[in-house]
């Protein structure tokens, strides 16, 4: 919901962004696999370090991860592949945080396993869906917009980063939230896809 309804207040700052990675020679491509390298890096430095280091990390890896497909606008490469490296490396990402949060807290592992399965359908509605849809917007595909979207994501997963082990309540609202989500993507899915 607030990368669909936010994304214009913040677009200036994702476009210097991408002005300066286009100046320094980056392709759109370089950027998303530098936004994956930092979001496995946020699941590695949980795991061993410091949630607040992680966190700060990974909203690093989300802002490159805009950045990235502003490069491919701007410079006209956007492309089919690159739109499957962002989606999967997303979800490498998310994984790489549940997966730190999974083997540190062991009470949360149950949770977790039920928030993965939740993401996971989620997305198989939000690809088939923009697979078999013919309405495509400014990216390379028709995106589905819901309650629990890649902003939302990157906040519930902060949260439970820092409160850890206590996190048990945070992780259950973003499952909520998720499955919110699945259903708003399944009625819409029904609706334009007759």
């Amino acid at each position: 919901m607030l990368d669909t309804y936010g994304r214009k207040y913040f677009q200036k700052f994702i476009e210097l962004g991408a002005n300066l990675g286009i100046k320094f020679g980056f392709s759109a491509n370089d950027i998303t696999i530098f936004a994956l390298f930092l979001g496995v890096i946020s699941g590695v430095i949980n795991y061993f370090y410091s949630p607040f280091l992680s966190v700060i990390i990974l909203w690093l890896s989300g802002y490159f991860d805009a950045v990235d497909g502003t490069i491919a606008r701007k410079t006209k490469s956007s492309s089919d592949f690159g739109t499957v490296m962002d989606i999967t490396f997303d979800r490498i990402v998310e994984g790489s945080i549940i997966i730190s949060m999974a083997l540190k807290y062991s009470s949360l592992a149950v949770s977790l396993v039920i928030l993965t399965v939740c993401i996971v359908l989620s997305m198989t509605i939000f690809l088939t869906t923009g697979m078999l849809t013919e309405k495509k917007r400014e990216k390379t595909f028709y995106y589905q917009a819901g309650l629990a979207e890649r902003t939302e994501g990157f906040i519930m997963l902060s949260l439970i980063m820092l409160m850890g082990e206590k996190s048990l309540v945070i992780v259950n609202l973003f499952t909520i939230m998720i499955l919110i989500t699945i259903i708003q993507r399944f009625l819409e899915a029904k609706k334009i896809l007759k």
